[in-house]
C-alpha cells in the first residue's frame, strides 16, 4: 500500500468538517484535489471509506473502524512534530552540564540564571563533581558537555577554550599581604599556604619551580575542595590561591584577592564534548551562550588585567609560567 500522510489528513479533515469545500479550505487545497486524495486513499486500501451523496458525507463500515485509529495516529504524530518544533525554538529541552565543584557554585549558577531568563522553558541540569570527573561524565554520555581545566582528553573528546585566567592570592583582611603594592609568589609562599590535593598542587609546584627555581610550594595543608580552603583562610589558618571566576565566593567568605606576580601562572578552562555526538538544540544553545557570556564578562587573562588596571590595582605582568 502506498498510503501518504496527505491522503490520511484529507480523510480526517473531511470527516471533521463534513464538507469537501470546508475540508479543502482547511488544508489549503482545491476541492478537486481533496476529492482526488480521498479516491487515491480508497484505491490504495482497496475499500470504500466515504459514502457520498448530494446532501451529506458519511462513512462506510470500513471507514467507521478506520478513521478513529488514523485520527489518533495523526494526533500523536502532530504532537511529536510539535515537540521537535519546541526543541528547535528552545521552548523546551534539557541540558546536562558537568562542572568542577568550585565552578559549579560560582560561575555556572550565574550563567544558568542568565540563560533561563532568555529561555525559561529549557532545563539546565548542573552536575557538580571532582575536576577529573568532568571528562569521565562527558565520555560516558552522562553530560551533554562539561567545563573544566585543561586536561589530556584522549580519543573521542574535543575541547574548546572557554577562558584563560591568572591565579589570584586570597587572604583575610588585615593580613600582611594586604599592605604590599604588588604580591609576588615568593611573598605568598612565605606564609602558611592551603592548597588543593592532586593535580592542583602538583602542577602549581611545577609551574613555580620551572619559572623560578628558588620558589618552592610547601603547603601547610592540602584539602579536597576550594570551599574548605577559603573557610580555613577566613579563620586565619593560612592563605590560598584561586582563579578570578570565584570572586563572588571569595567575597562571601569576606576575604581579599590580589593578583600574583613573578611569575604569572595561568590556567586554561575548556568546554568538553564527545566528538561524534551531536548536541541537541538546547545543549548547543546553552554552550554558545556560555562561551558568549564568559567572553563578554572578560573572564580571561587579558580581560582580568584590563579590569585590574581600570580599577587602579596592579595588573598581572609577565608571560605564562605554565598551564
Amino acid at each position: 500500500m502506498n498510503v501518504s500522510l496527505r491522503q490520511l489528513r484529507a480523510l480526517i479533515a473531511l470527516v471533521r468538517t463534513g464538507s469537501f469545500t470546508q475540508a479543502a479550505a482547511s488544508l489549503h487545497v482545491t476541492q478537486s484535489a481533496l476529492s482526488s486524495l480521498i479516491k487515491e486513499l480508497e484505491q490504495n486500501l482497496g475499500v470504500r471509506l466515504v459514502e457520498r451523496s448530494t446532501r451529506s458525507i458519511g462513512l462506510t463500515e470500513a471507514g467507521r473502524g478506520f478513521v478513529p485509529l488514523i485520527d489518533k495516529i495523526l494526533q500523536d504524530l502532530d504532537g511529536v512534530l510539535g515537540g521537535i518544533d519546541d526543541l528547535k525554538a528552545l521552548r523546551r529541552g534539557v541540558v546536562r552540564v558537568a562542572a568542577p565543584q568550585l565552578m559549579a557554585c560560582t560561575l555556572m549558577p550565574e550563567v544558568i540564571a542568565a540563560y533561563r531568563r532568555e529561555h525559561p522553558g529549557v532545563q539546565v541540569r548542573l552536575s557538580d563533581c571532582a575536576v577529573d570527573g568532568v571528562l569521565t561524565r562527558v565520555a560516558a554520555g552522562e553530560a551533554d558537555f562539561g567545563v573544566g581545566p585543561e586536561r589530556g582528553t584522549g580519543p573521542g573528546i574535543s575541547g574548546e577554550t572557554l577562558f584563560e585566567m591568572p591565579f589570584m592570592v586570597v587572604f583575610p583582611p588585615g593580613h600582611p599581604l594586604e599592605d604590599l603594592p604588588r604580591v609576588a609568589w615568593s611573598d605568598a609562599v612565605a606564609h602558611p599556604f592551603i592548597a588543593l590535593q592532586g593535580q592542583f598542587a602538583e602542577r602549581l609546584s611545577l609551574d613555580l619551580h620551572g619559572a623560578l627555581r628558588e620558589i618552592t610550594l610547601n603547603p601547610s595543608n592540602e584539602v579536597t575542595f576550594m570551599t574548605t580552603a577559603l573557610s580555613m583562610a577566613s579563620a586565619g589558618l593560612g592563605i590560598t590561591a584561586c582563579l578570578p571566576y570565584a570572586r563572588s565566593l571569595v567575597h562571601l567568605y569576606q576575604l581579599r584577592m590580589a593578583p600574583l606576580h613573578d611569575p604569572q601562572v595561568v590556567r586554561k578552562f575548556l568546554v568538553y564534548q564527545r566528538s561524534a555526538a551531536t548536541l541537541s538544540p538546547a545543549a548547543e544553545s546553552f554552550r554558545d551562550f556560555l562561551l558568549e557570556y564568559v567572553a563578554s564578562h572578560h573572564w580571561n587573562a587579558a580581560g582580568e588585567a584590563a579590569a585590574l588596571a581600570a580599577s587602579g590595582s596592579a595588573a598581572p605582568s609577565g608571560g605564562h609560567a605554565g598551564r
